[in-house]
């Protein structure tokens, strides 16, 4: 297969969610580049034309609607044997119309569970992965003992945060081990996910659903599918771990610090014009870390984040 870039083709893409947080789904025509394959509508962006301008005139042109509401998820650029092409794509949670195949395509409300029945383009991977993230999460701090974590998590369940990573390199691995297990039932009662940051092996032995690598333990990685559980991720700091994490097929990675924080006081800062610069070769979800909380959501988006990892902002 050739490795020739390509101009790059940019389009414009939507994850369109209706009330009840589904997403809809268009099948491309069979005749068409990457035919027969499901996708997330939207469409060439025009020269001179304004990225939501774009995305606005696809979705009527494809699907009759008009867009109220968006944010930005993801970009990605993608390069195949004979085209490259640069998605961007946003979040679409307000329209007006009732979405339908104008050009006849195949239409389909999907949940976030039945994605993975579907097959994509390859362009569309991260995508997928974007789609089913929240664009907060939480990592644990410090705790006096099994209660206070117990506490802390609770407390940033009950603020609506979905994925919680369980750090807690103070812990013997029995302690470790232990607090996974009290902590589990109470994410999964809440719709949240449970992640461990920890070595490989013990993530496996747990039976752990997602593994967060720091950066050493990404280093020695050898292949994504040692880890038996279903999301992979890793802590990066510059364009190498970046390329490492996707080389190697991970789900996403946090990328830091983006502002000083307490624990890494004299680590040099990203700013996000820094961080912009990285996560714009990333071609995988990013999530912005160090030193940001609730109120930096908004310029994590803009500045190409998943959204926001943070510590201090939500542990009690």
């Amino acid at each position: 297969m050739s490795n020739t870039k390509h101009r790059l083709i940019h389009v414009a893409a939507a994850v369109i969610l209706d009330r009840d947080k589904r997403v809809l789904l268009a099948r491309r025509p069979d005749d068409k580049h990457q035919g027969g394959l499901w996708e997330f509508p939207g469409g060439k962006v025009e020269a001179g034309e304004a990225v939501p301008d774009a995305l606005d005139r696809e979705l009527h042109e494809e699907l009759g609607i008009r867009v109220r509401g968006a944010r930005p998820l993801i970009q990605i650029p993608h390069h195949y044997a004979d085209k490259s092409v640069l998605l961007d794509v946003f979040v679409v949670d307000q329209f007006d119309g009732e979405a339908h195949g104008r050009e006849g395509q195949p239409v389909r409300w999907v949940s976030l569970d039945e994605l993975s029945g579907y097959r994509f383009p390859a362009a569309n991977q991260p995508i997928l992965a974007a789609a089913r993230l929240p664009a907060r999460m939480l990592i644990t701090g410090e705790a006096a003992d099994m209660a206070q974590y117990l506490a802390c998590t609770q407390r940033a369940l009950a603020l609506g945060l979905r994925w919680v990573m369980l750090r807690a390199p103070a812990l013997s691995e029995s302690d470790f081990c232990d607090l996974y297990r009290q902590l589990l039932p109470l994410c999964d009662a809440a719709g949240a996910t449970l992640a461990v940051n920890c070595e490989l092996a013990l993530a496996n032995s747990l039976g752990a659903r997602a593994l967060h690598l720091n950066r050493h333990r990404l280093a020695r990685l050898d292949a994504r599918d040692a880890f038996q559980g279903e999301w992979l991720s890793a802590s990066c700091h510059d364009d190498s771990e970046l390329a490492r994490a996707a080389a190697l097929g991970l789900d996403f990675v946090t990328l830091s610090p983006l502002a000083p924080t307490r624990s890494h006081p004299q680590a040099t800062s990203l700013g996000w014009p820094g961080f912009a610069r990285l996560c714009s070769d990333a071609t995988l979800p990013v999530y912005a870390l160090g030193g940001l909380g609730e109120s930096d959501l908004g310029d994590a988006w803009v500045h190409g984040a998943q959204g926001v990892a943070a510590i201090s902002a939500w542990w009690g």
